[in-house]
């Protein structure tokens, strides 16, 4: 894997996992516990997270193939979602969204499982996440050192997760409402043309495959 396209799968993972933007989330849902309780909500999220972009990144394709669903379609229905959390960024209603689904979860008084849900699914590890790191890992042809580099970023990207939780308070005080808003919408112009690129490709493959 090229450093282009290592740094294009950075970037991709980084937008649509959304560490930062996540952090006002977390201390939102994890209002009233101590920061020892803090700490492991964080960790056990963090793992749960990775264990499902694993799978993804590993069997994304074969679940694919055992379906029906060709790859370049993926490309493009998978570019097309992306494009759509991008929307959301740029006009600023996915961290609405996001919110809401932290407050249902709360309402609901799921505290003892709220690093399964919603912190690792579906805010870390969601529909637009899980379709990156199929996208991702499609691009590998099979290279196992490629997909061990993918899955070294996702390591990477969920440790930044983590890092993001345990300084929550301090990330959230710094930025600000107004930063929160400019980082997400700069992020979301990236993802943009990221998701572009994908339905792109996705429509090459469509077009130079036999009939």
């Amino acid at each position: 894997m090229s450093t282009d396209a290592l740094l294009s799968a950075l970037v991709t993972l980084l937008v649509t996992v959304d560490p930062v933007g996540i952090a006002p989330i977390f201390l939102s849902v994890t209002e009233g516990m101590t920061k020892h309780e803090r700490r492991i909500v964080a960790l056990r999220a963090t793992l749960i997270a990775l264990l499902i972009l694993t799978f993804f990144v590993v069997g994304g394709q074969s679940l694919l193939h055992w379906l029906g669903v060709e790859l370049p379609a993926f490309r493009i229905g998978g570019g097309l979602l992306l494009f759509w959390i991008a929307f959301e960024m740029v006009f600023e209603r996915r961290t609405d969204r996001k919110q809401a689904t932290a407050e249902v979860a709360v309402r609901q008084d799921h505290m003892r499982d709220i690093a399964a849900f919603p912190l690792a699914i579906p805010l870390m590890a969601g529909p637009g996440a899980i379709t990156a790191v199929i996208l991702l890992a499609s691009r590998s042809d099979g290279n196992v050192m490629a997909v061990l580099l993918l899955l070294l970023l996702v390591c990477a990207v969920m440790l930044a997760c983590l890092c993001v939780f345990m300084a929550s308070e301090r990330i959230s005080g710094l930025l600000g409402r107004t930063g929160s808003i400019v980082l997400s919408r700069l992020l979301g112009v990236l993802l943009t043309a990221l998701a572009v690129q994908f339905v792109v490709d996705g429509i090459r493959e469509l077009l130079v495959a036999p009939s």
